[in-house]
């Protein structure tokens, strides 16, 4: 993890072994892509806002950096931050429910984020980060797993936003692959983002401040 102070003993134990996991290699090899696991950590203990997403891209993949892509630029206007603020990892912490590139399928789509990586990860990270002011949950994936899985689709999780709000924040995946998602869902754009980049200010300019 490159950059990151490991906060305590604990924690620098934690990031160690989530740098060097290879529970997935198998499974990887035997992709469309045929890459190694390569961990993409980029969370801090502290940080303002947590991104709960899906898993790295190739992009992010290769470049060691997550939302390193189309989808990034995406999430990041949502938020009404830019490049500088967002990679600034004592405000923003990343954390997908797999920490890997899961590979693409024989047909060129994302696999989706085998499951095994957040039974393994994501609780010890989560108690590590402590009392964070503000959760995005981007995607179903996400979703499922800090809310539960009787959560149904995204579209009406999305749309209770508010039963979550201020707290948490369901999203949809910034993928350009939900352009049409957004111009059926005009409402997302009208009351999530404002009320969404509200909050995000607020909680980014206020770091002591555990509202």
């Amino acid at each position: 993890m490159m950059g990151m102070t490991e906060e305590n003993p604990a924690f620098s134990e934690l990031t160690t072994a989530m740098s060097a996991c290879t529970l997935c290699a198998d499974r990887f090899a035997a992709t469309a892509t045929g890459h190694r696991p390569r961990p993409v950590l980029w969370f801090r203990p502290g940080a303002r806002i947590v991104v709960a997403g899906q898993a790295p891209g190739m992009r992010v993949h290769k470049a060691g950096k997550p939302f390193f892509d189309p989808s990034g630029d995406r999430l990041r206007d949502w938020m009404g931050v830019d490049a500088a603020a967002f990679y600034d990892r004592d405000r923003v912490s990343v954390l997908p429910m797999a920490f890997c590139f899961p590979g693409y399928d024989a047909k060129g789509s994302d696999l989706p984020p085998p499951p095994i990586c957040a039974r393994t990860w994501h609780g010890d990270v989560m108690r590590h980060m402590g009392d964070v002011p503000l959760t995005l949950l981007v995607g179903g994936y996400a979703q499922k797993w800090h809310l539960g899985k009787s959560v149904k689709g995204v579209t009406e999780t999305v749309a209770a936003w508010r039963d979550h709000a201020p707290r948490v924040f369901p999203l949809p995946h910034p993928s350009w692959r939900n352009t049409a998602w957004l111009k059926k869902n005009p409402w997302f754009e009208a009351e999530v983002l404002p009320a969404l980049r509200a909050r995000v200010q607020k909680v980014m300019n206020a770091r002591s401040d555990g509202s």
